[in-house]
C-alpha cells in the first residue's frame, strides 16, 4: 500500500444527498421539490433531499410507510440507479483529484485531499472545488478541512449544519482556544468512528463533545475502550494519526449477491441469476487486475418458506488461479447442481470471489490430468474484449448467453422507479426540447 503522510491541511470533500443530486443531474425538474431514492427492491430511503427530510421523512423508512406522501405533498421517489451514481461519482473523483495529486477515495461520494502547502487559503480552495464540482457535473458538495483526517471530518460535518459557511468551514488555522470552541458545537456521538453504540458509553463518563472528547486523556481511552477511541481523541486534538492512503490495497475478495425481488423456484432462474452475479463479480476482478483461486457460492430460502429454512453454500476451490468469467461460470454451474432442491422458495443467492492474487499472464504449471480448461488465463484476450465493449457501449451489452434475460425474471430487483442510465448507455441519452 502506497502511504502518504498525513499533511498539515486535509480536506474531506463529499457530494450532498448524493444519490438524490445524481438524480437531479440530468432531471432539472426535481430541483426544489422533496425526492428520495430507494434502496435494493424498493425497500426503504437510503438518501433524502432537504425537502423530503422537512416532511420528516427518516433514513431507512420503509417505502409503504411514506407512499402516501406522494401524492399529499409530491413526493418524488426513484429506485437506486447505481450505474448512473457510479458514473457520476467517477466524474467528481476526477475533478477533486485536479486540486492535488494525493487523494483518497473513501467511499462513492467522499475523498479525502492533501491541500498543503498551496497558497490559496483554505476557504478559497474549498470554494474553488465547490464552484467547479457544480459547474462540470451539477452536484453540490461540502468542504471541511482540519490539520487531521478527524478534524476535517468535523470540519465538514460543521460545514453542512451552519448555513453561514455556505458549505465550506475551515479548521486548519484556528489556534487550540478557538477550536475547542467550535469543538464544542459537535455532539461527541457526530465524530467520526463514534456511532450511537459508543456515544452513550463515553456520555455516562461526562464525554458529550468532541471538545470534551479531544480532552481526554489517551492513554486512559486506550485502557478503557480501545486504541482506536485514543488515536481519535488525538486527531481531535490536532495530533496526526491517521495517513492518507493514495493508493488503497486491493479487495482481498469480490462479492456479488442480491436479495430477489420475487420468490424464485426453478432452477433455471437460479442459474441465470448466479451467470449474471457470477458476471459481475469476475469484471470486478479483472477491474483491479487480480485472479481467484476459490469460489463461495450460496443460495438460501425466504422467511415465507414453508417448511425448515433453507441454505446450501459450497466453497469450490480451482486448481489453477483464472479470471476468466466463462471458467468461473463452468464452476458456479456444477456448484448449483449440487446444491439445488426442488420445492424451496429461494430469496436470495450470491457468488464471493475468494483467494485472490495479482493477476498472472503467464499460465502456471497444472496438474497432468486437470479438467479445467488448458490454462486459467486462455480467455484473457476475450475477457479484455467483453470489457472495453461494455465499457464503451454500456454495462451487459454483451456476455454470456446464460445470462441474457428475454423476460422479465423472478430474481431480478424491483426498481419500479428507475430513472434511465443517462450516462452510460447510449440507448438512454437525456432528450433535450428546443421549442
Amino acid at each position: 500500500m502506497d502511504i502518504q503522510k498525513t499533511p498539515s491541511r486535509i480536506a474531506l470533500v463529499d457530494g450532498n444527498s448524493f444519490y438524490c443530486s445524481c438524480e437531479r443531474v440530468l432531471q432539472p425538474q426535481y430541483a426544489q421539490r422533496p425526492l428520495v431514492v430507494l434502496s435494493n427492491n424498493d425497500g426503504c430511503a437510503i438518501a433524502r433531499t432537504a425537502e423530503a427530510k422537512a416532511l420528516g421523512i427518516r433514513m431507512g423508512a420503509p417505502w409503504f410507510q411514506i407512499q402516501h406522501l406522494v401524492q399529499q405533498h409530491g413526493l418524488i421517489v426513484r429506485s437506486a440507479n447505481f450505474s448512473l451514481y457510479g458514473d457520476l461519482s467517477q466524474r467528481m473523483m476526477s475533478i477533486f483529484s485536479q486540486f492535488t495529486p494525493h487523494q483518497e477515495i473513501y467511499s462513492i461520494d467522499e475523498s479525502f485531499l492533501d491541500l498543503s502547502g498551496q497558497p490559496q487559503s483554505g476557504r478559497e480552495l474549498g470554494l474553488a472545488i465547490q464552484q467547479r464540482t457544480w459547474r462540470w457535473i451539477g452536484i453540490p458538495t461540502s468542504v471541511g478541512i482540519g490539520t487531521t483526517k478527524t478534524l476535517a471530518k468535523v470540519a465538514n460535518h460543521l460545514a453542512k449544519q451552519l448555513p453561514r459557511l455556505q458549505g465550506v468551514c475551515d479548521l486548519s488555522p484556528l489556534d487550540p482556544p478557538a477550536l475547542w470552541r467550535a469543538l464544542r458545537h459537535v455532539a461527541v456521538g457526530d465524530v467520526w468512528g463514534i456511532g450511537h453504540r459508543l456515544g452513550p458509553k463515553l456520555h455516562a463518563l461526562g464525554i458529550h463533545t468532541a471538545a470534551d472528547l479531544a480532552q481526554t486523556s489517551p492513554q486512559w481511552l486506550q485502557r478503557r475502550f480501545s486504541i482506536v477511541l485514543a488515536q481519535t481523541a488525538q486527531e481531535l486534538a490536532g495530533v496526526p494519526c491517521l495517513d492518507l492512503d493514495v493508493l488503497p490495497a486491493p479487495r482481498q475478495q469480490v462479492m456479488c449477491s442480491r436479495s430477489f425481488g420475487d420468490a424464485v423456484y426453478t432452477k433455471a432462474d437460479l442459474a441465470q441469476a448466479l451467470a449474471t452475479f457470477t458476471t459481475r463479480a469476475a469484471e470486478k476482478l479483472r477491474q483491479q487486475h487480480s485472479q481467484t483461486q476459490a469460489v463461495y457460492v450460496f443460495i438460501r430460502s425466504g422467511r415465507y418458506h414453508n417448511g425448515p429454512p433453507y441454505a446450501g453454500s459450497l466453497v469450490v476451490p480451482l486448481l489453477q488461479p483464472t479470471q476468466s468469467t466463462l471458467q468461473l461460470l463452468r464452476v458456479v454451474h456444477h456448484a448449483l447442481d449440487r446444491m439445488y432442491q426442488p420445492g424451496i422458495r429461494y430469496a436470495k443467492a450470491g457468488v464471493c470471489l475468494l483467494e485472490l492474487s495479482p493477476y498472472q499472464p503467464t499460465p502456471r504449471q497444472g496438474q497432468l490430468f486437470s479438467t479445467q480448461a488448458s490454462g486459467a488465463n486462455s480467455h484473457h484476450q476475450l475477457m479484455q474484449t467483453l470489457d472495453q465493449i461494455n465499457r464503451r457501449y454500456g454495462q451487459n451489452r454483451i456476455g454470456p448467453a446464460s445470462t441474457l434475460v428475454q423476460r422479465p425474471a423472478p430474481w431480478q430487483m424491483r426498481q419500479h422507479f428507475k430513472s434511465p442510465n443517462f450516462t452510460t448507455d447510449w440507448n438512454q441519452l437525456a432528450t433535450l426540447n428546443c421549442n
